[in-house]
């Protein structure tokens, strides 16, 4: 059984920080180097970035799959889309229909906020990962290059799916 939970309290947000770092230290290793996963670790995933984020008016779900915390995703309203900000999940549980009932759910919310698109980025060399977004009815849009600081950039494409 696969239950979302909205994260609001530092227990929360330092399970999290904890999920990001296993997934992004098993996930990420191929795609980019340890430097600058280390570096996104610290200015996106810990509990004074999340912390921050929601601060902000991001919102941040913890994914649970039979009782086990799996993963995590983060949205955040804008004028005409809901960007999806963050959906991991540990590698253990891929598979499972996780990321599937996470997107139907974040559909549910984009319905709520009346928005009609939700937009991410993801790694252009991601390809798993984007080819999951394609199944799920996502459309390429473009390349995305954002200097992320520290010598970092995070080469992407923008995604978008209508509701």
């Amino acid at each position: 059984m696969i239950e979302i939970y909205f994260a609001t309290t530092p227990s929360q947000f330092l399970q999290i920080e904890t999920l990001a770092n296993t997934i992004w230290k098993e996930h990420y290793v191929s795609i980019v180097s340890k430097q600058q996963i280390d570096y996104m670790l610290k200015k996106f995933q810990s509990v004074k970035a999340i912390t921050n984020q929601i601060a902000s008016g991001y919102e941040y779900f913890i994914l649970n799959y039979n009782t086990t915390s799996v993963g995590y995703f983060a949205i955040n309203k804008e004028p005409d889309t809901l960007f999806l900000s963050k959906l991991y999940v540990l590698k253990e549980f891929r598979g499972n229909k996780i990321g599937k009932r996470a997107i139907s759910f974040i559909g549910q919310k984009a319905k709520t906020y009346q928005l009609k698109k939700i937009r991410l980025t993801v790694n252009i060399n991601n390809i798993n990962t984007i080819e999951a977004y394609k199944k799920l009815g996502f459309k390429n849009i473009r390349p995305l290059i954002t200097d992320i600081g520290n010598g970092f950039i995070m080469d992407d494409f923008e995604m978008l799916k209508e509701i």
